[in-house]
């Protein structure tokens, strides 16, 4: 491949101060990923100490979303650091959180609110990583975008 069809992202000038909205965006993803360890370790703590129905399946959960916690943590950690990388998983996380929200939207209970809250964040998280600053900041250069 010639490195017309490839080409390597723009340099990012480090003494540049960072946008405030890669900032942002790095806030939000960071905030899903601690509420996730948050409740990993909470339905952890409740299926080791036997509280529900069914404990396997708690500490099943638990590990599951302390997991799932690390890729939005290591985006805002990279975004952070205005790596280009990290825009994608960033991305990734916003979009798995939106059916997420939908599921959250649907129930007759308390979690609707949460559905509301993770769908602005989501939602808000993904028009600013897909701003054209965010973007410019990273490095990452757009199609049709000159040499």
């Amino acid at each position: 491949m010639t490195s017309e069809q490839n080409p390597a992202p723009e340099p990012v000038e480090d003494d540049a101060p960072r946008p405030g909205r890669l900032t942002a965006a790095a806030a939000l993803a960071g905030l899903e990923g601690l509420a996730l360890v948050v409740g990993g370790a909470y339905m952890l703590v409740a299926g080791l100490a036997g509280h529900p129905d069914n404990p396997e399946q708690a500490v099943t959960g638990g590990v599951t979303l302390i997991v799932l916690a690390l890729l939005p943590l290591f985006a805002a950690r990279g975004l952070l650091a205005r790596k280009s990388w990290s825009r994608g998983p960033a991305i990734i996380t916003q979009i798995m959180a939106l059916p997420v929200a939908y599921t959250l939207l649907q129930a007759d209970s308390m979690a609707i609110g949460a559905g509301i809250a993770l769908a602005a964040v989501s939602i808000g998280a993904l028009v600013l990583l897909v701003n054209r600053e965010t973007t410019r900041a990273l490095g990452i250069r757009t199609p049709g975008s000159s040499q």
